[in-house]
């Protein structure tokens, strides 16, 4: 049962929702996971949707699932392109892993309108532009 399962508070780990210029010159945009921990994490699933209003109107969208067999220390995981239309509405990431035999757990959620430019910047140690939720 899942009250049975020890659940410890998630640390190092975050999601970032990062743009890349296009040799078209639009930006294409994508979400990855990075580990900011001094060891692997292994065991990823992540699991993505959006959902809230959209003119007016109900709007949720596909419920993705990804799973990584393992992210190196200080390494980041390419979990999935995102497309801007999606980004007034909420887009949520639920994060699982293992470290040893301890899993842990997390839902990152961005809210409706905050993956803009003006919440840009450049990600620590990666080379990456974007929003990072931690």
């Amino acid at each position: 049962m899942k009250k049975d399962i020890d659940f410890r508070p998630v640390e190092g780990v975050a999601v970032i929702v990062a743009r890349t210029l296009a040799p078209e010159g639009h930006y294409e945009w994508n979400v990855h996971l990075l580990n900011k921990n001094p060891f692997l994490i292994h065991n990823v699933l992540v699991t993505s949707k959006g959902y809230g209003m959209l003119n007016d109107e109900p709007k949720k969208t596909s419920v993705l699932r990804h799973h990584f067999d393992e992210i190196p220390a200080g390494g980041t995981a390419l979990v999935e392109p995102i497309d801007p239309a999606v980004f007034p509405l909420v887009n949520e990431y639920w994060v699982s892993y293992y470290i040893g035999m301890q899993i842990y757990d997390k839902k990152f959620i961005f809210m409706p309108d905050t993956i803009i430019e003006a919440n840009l910047m450049q990600i620590p140690n990666t080379k990456m532009e974007g929003i990072l939720h931690e």
